[in-house]
This record gives structure tokens, sequence and C-alpha cells, in this order.
């Protein structure tokens, strides 16, 4: 009787566990994949909130003045006029393919060179991100051409590719020479997952680094604590490519003003410098110009967005390449499960074991990756643990999409190619397995 009354217990556990990931997850593969709500948003109130967050994200901005003050104030300065053209149905986006082709879901950090190597200064002139656009009557800043150096390397069995490293030209400067200068290209990051990680329990992200590699296994992660103004205390950056953002709500109002020119309460100057005299005097859609209640809007979209379930988990070559992942080294860094706080709102994120496949950590990932640019805790040769969920259908939501951080990698397979760094022994390990298995272990990130 205590037998069956255990196996009961298992079995509730187990409905439990299936429904809570039912909560969360989706299902669903079409080109609206990454955009679908999770399931506990079971009222027509939060679908509403959510439909609101969707709609301020799918926005097309505009310049101020306007017949609608609620979303005019793109600018002065700016590279996109909405969050969709950057993250096409919240997944990834691309780098151009040659100098002539503009940057439609990309940006370029800059910063001057300076003696810390782990925070860099914005230029004093253009800032710290060149806006490729800017209102009328506002000179903009000055385009970026993306120049590719090619190079092919040889797989196990003779199997080739084609790798391509970017370098960045910065041409008609709106404000002077740009002088000596450090640039950074990025593509827009997928969005799924970023409520979870927002929840991640900070105890669990600590616990993995190990910064002079005590274990001797060639990974040494380390935490970039990030100080936070308004709370006057260290957090852990757990978003961006640099790990260099403590917070959603902070990531999203950084976006608004970086990228579209929008001020907020968290961002409430515009951004231009001493010197844009122009932008400085343009005309303001509002002080602020994106309201409490739009930003709001759009965090409760991008915190409800449910993850991919994993597909074909009972296909042989998604377990072997499952195996394979374990057997390279991939987990050390991209680790498949960590656990959310035990508090949170809501209830369904709590003390929950995700699978977002990343420690969250600063990783060394070698001079072909680097971008030789301190940014905010991380030197330049330091990437944060990109996340892998949903990243098997990354071209099922997008025409074309990029890998890694600057979107050189048109492939899984190419970006795997570029690990340098604490990852060489793992890309090593991908070049010199069997073809059999580096296809299953491709298909396994493909099942994600």
């Amino acid at each position: 009787m205590i037998r069956l009354i255990a196996l009961i217990s298992i079995g509730i556990v187990l409905s439990a566990k299936v429904c809570a990931d039912d909560l969360l997850e989706t299902t669903e593969l079409s080109r609206r994949a990454l955009s679908m709500p999770m399931a506990l948003l079971d009222s027509e109130q939060k679908l509403g909130q959510f439909a609101a967050g969707r709609s301020l994200f799918n926005q097309m901005w505009v310049i101020a003045p306007s017949n609608d003050a609620d979303i005019d104030g793109l600018g002065p300065l700016y590279n996109s006029i909405s969050c969709l053209a950057c993250h096409p149905g919240n997944g990834r986006g691309r780098a151009p393919d040659g100098p002539t082709e503009k940057m439609r879901s990309m940006l370029v950090r800059l910063s001057v060179p300076g003696e810390n190597p782990f925070h860099s200064k914005p230029h004093p002139v253009y800032g710290g991100q060149l806006q490729e656009f800017a209102v009328p009557g506002v000179p903009s800043e000055g385009r970026a051409e993306l120049h590719y150096e090619y190079s092919t390397i040889t797989l196990s069995e003779g199997e080739t590719a084609i790798l391509r490293k970017p370098s960045i030209q910065l041409v008609n400067p709106g404000y002077g020479d740009f002088g000596e200068i450090l640039t950074s290209p990025r593509i827009g990051p997928a969005l799924v997952g970023m409520g979870l990680i927002d929840m991640i329990d900070k105890q669990e992200i600590v616990s993995w680094q190990d910064p002079n590699d005590a274990n001797a296994d060639g990974i040494s992660g380390r935490v970039n604590w990030i100080w936070d103004d308004i709370m006057q205390t260290r957090k852990i950056g757990r978003f961006g490519y640099k790990a260099n953002i403590v917070s959603l709500d902070r990531q999203t109002a950084n976006a608004f003003h970086e990228d579209l020119g929008l001020t907020s309460a968290l961002f409430p100057d515009e951004n231009c410098s001493a010197i844009q005299h122009d932008c400085q005097k343009a005309v303001s859609g509002g002080e602020p110009e994106l309201a409490s209640e739009q930003l709001h809007a759009v965090n409760f979209y991008l915190k409800f967005l449910a993850v991919p379930a994993p597909r074909k988990p009972d296909n042989p070559k998604v377990i072997r390449g499952r195996a394979v992942f374990d057997e390279a080294a991939c987990a050390a860094c991209h680790r498949p499960q960590i656990r959310t706080q035990e508090n949170t709102i809501p209830k369904a994120f709590a003390d929950r074991l995700i699978a977002p496949y990343s420690d969250f950590l600063l990783h060394d990932m070698g001079e072909d990756l680097a971008d030789n640019r301190p940014d905010n805790g991380a030197t330049g040769t330091e990437w944060r643990t990109a996340p892998l969920w949903g990243i098997g259908l990354a071209e099922q939501v997008g025409d074309k999409v990029g890998y890694l951080h600057d979107g050189r990698a048109t492939t899984l397979l190419e970006a795997i190619l570029w690990h340098g760094g604490e990852g060489q022994k793992s890309r090593d390990a991908v070049i010199n397995m069997p073809k059999s298995d580096r296809d299953a272990l491709l298909e396994f990130l493909n099942s994600l």
C-alpha cells in the first residue's frame, strides 16, 4: 500500500511538471514559433496585456510632433524605427553580406581606447553606438561598412566549411573624423525566455563560476558584476552579449533609448553628445517619450513569450547528438539546466528547472572572436554564453539569420568552428569527430 501511494505521488509530481512545462512552452512550428504567449496567460485581460505589448514591439515609431503623441519621439538619432526590425519574429538578426548592403538588424557599438581593460569610454562625439539615421535637420552620425576575409577549414572525412571574418569600416562621418575608435558589431538576438532568465537564482550562476580554473578543465567562466545605480548594489549581469545588463526592464529601456532614440524614466536624456547641437535642439516627443505604461507593456510581452518545447526527443539521431554535445564538453558552458528563484511573480516561474543551455557567465573565447573592446565589466575577448533554447527554429522564423554576436556565421556549424579560447577543445573535438557524430550534434541543436 505504501509503495502504491509512493507511485501515485510520483505520478502527481510528474503530471504537475508536465502541466507546468505546458504553461511556459509552445509546440508551434510556424513562422510565429517565437511569438506565442505562454499558456499561463489564461484570461482575456492577460492576453490583452500581451497583445498591447506586442503592438508596441511591432510599432513603427514616428518623428515628433505627430498627430499621435503616443507613438512619436523617434530619434533625433536612431538605428531603427521598430523593435521588430532588429528582432524579426522575435528571432535573430543578420549581418550584411558586404559593404554595399545596409545594416537592417545590426548595430555597431563604439568607444575610445582607455586604460581600464574592463570598461569602455564612449566616444566624446559619437557616443557609445553609431546612429546611422536621423530626423530631418539633424545630421546622421555616419555609416558602417562590413568587409569580410574568407578562409576554408577542413574537417574529418574531407568535409569543408567556409568561414568569413568581418571587419568594420566607418564612413561618411557626420560630426568630424572618427579618430581612434573601437567598434563592435552586434546583431539582434532572439528574445524568447527573457522573463525566465530574469528570474534565475543568482546563487546558481555564482556557483558555476571558476575564474581561476581551479578544476583545470580549461573553463574559467566568471560573473559580470554590474553596479546598479538605482539600488546602490552590485547585481549579476545576465542580459546582452557581454552580460552587461542586469534586468529585463533595463534591457528593454536601453534598446528603446539607443536603437530608437526614445527616452524613458530609466533613460531620460536624448542620446545626443555635447557637440551634436542640432540633435539637442530637435523637437521632443514628451518627457519621457516612452511612457512607463508602454515600457511595462513591452516588458510584459517579452516576459511571457513562450519557450519552444524541444522537438524529436526520441529520435535516435537527436539522442546521439545530445551525447555528442556532452562528450565534446559543450555542456560545460552551455549548461542544459538552471534553477529559478524560489519566490517569483508569477508563481509558475518559481523554483523551476529551465533549459536555456547557458551558464550566463563570461568566457574568454579567444582572439578570433574578440572585438578587443571592453564593455561594462567584460574584456575584449569575453562573451556571455549564448542561450541555445529555440535556436533550431531560427531559420523557420527568419528568412536569413546570423549566428554569434556579429552574425559572421551563417550556419550553426560555422558558429561552432569560430569557438576559441575556452571553447577551443570543443571546437577541435567537433572538427575531428566522425561526420555522423557531427551531423547528429547539429540535429540535436536544431531540435532545441
